[in-house]
């Protein structure tokens, strides 16, 4: 193959370094008590759908503690750094920057729409996306993830 030929082929292939974000994502989040246990219930999540795994940080942010904000957060990072990924590939996630908070209702049926209505092939290429990203996050998870004083005694 010649020069020219791999450059043609590398114009065309955008890597979505998934690998990378998922690994900065648990790092930025791994001195958060309890936290990276979310990456399993992300993973689980992906099933369900754009628009529920979207919402959940809305769930968490309900919640009056400090513990289920910094989950909530969480949520909100993948959800951000999905949209990032996703940037190259021309498909726009609603609320790419986790701006809907739980105490605006027309806005969270704003985005659940706009969620809803995103093109069928574009969603599945999303979700596709998303369960290679949580698959990630699992992976790095279970590296980083921080013992607790009770597992080291």
């Amino acid at each position: 193959m010649t020069q020219s030929h791999v450059k043609a082929s590398l114009i065309g292939w955008q890597p979505y370094h998934l690998d990378h974000a998922a690994q900065n994502l648990v790092l930025d989040h791994r001195d958060k008590e309890n936290v990276l246990n979310e990456s399993h219930k992300m993973r689980m999540a992906v099933a369900y759908g754009l628009e529920r795994f979207w919402g959940e940080h809305l769930r968490y942010e309900r919640e009056n503690s400090n513990e289920s904000r910094n989950k909530g957060s969480y949520w909100k990072a993948v959800w951000c750094a999905l949209a990032d990924l996703l940037k190259p590939s021309g498909i726009q996630l609603p609320d790419p920057e986790g701006r809907v908070a739980f105490n605006n209702t027309d806005n969270i049926k704003k985005i659940a729409t706009e969620i809803w209505q995103m093109p069928l092939d574009q969603q599945r290429v999303a979700l596709a996306v998303l369960s290679q990203l949580c698959d990630s996050l699992v992976w790095w998870t279970q590296r980083y993830k921080k013992q607790t004083s009770k597992a080291n005694e």
